[in-house]
């Protein structure tokens, strides 16, 4: 399954090029250029969303960048999409501890509700 996240980005003179995601509370990286920094919201999305599964927390679907843009607290922000791939867990068979195999069933559950 695969979603595009829409990053914010800005600069400052004296800073590096901050990268916030809008539909991931939270989710705040940065790069010391703009390629860097793409790069590096592209992993910190992944991680973020497999701590919320982790947590048994809902995955957010990814809104349009159209929906972010009047927010002020983006202003003067650079818009750009990330694309990233959900695993499809079905397909994963794990011979691991229960618990490991009952994760892998709630994000399956999970993945396929927001499908």
């Amino acid at each position: 399954m695969q979603r595009n996240y829409p990053i914010v980005i800005h600069k400052d003179p004296d800073t590096d090029y901050c990268v916030i995601v809008p539909d991931l509370p939270g989710c705040i990286t940065a790069g010391d250029t703009l390629d860097d920094a793409q790069n590096q919201a592209l992993e910190a999305i992944q991680c973020h969303i497999e701590g919320m599964l982790l947590d048994g927390e809902p995955v957010p679907e990814a809104k349009s960048i159209v929906y972010h843009q009047d927010n002020p607290d983006y202003a003067d922000g650079t818009w750009k999409s990330v694309k990233i791939t959900l695993p499809d867990i079905s397909e994963i068979q794990v011979r691991q501890p229960n618990r490991i195999q009952r994760f892998f069933q709630w994000f399956n559950r999970t993945a396929q509700s927001i499908r």
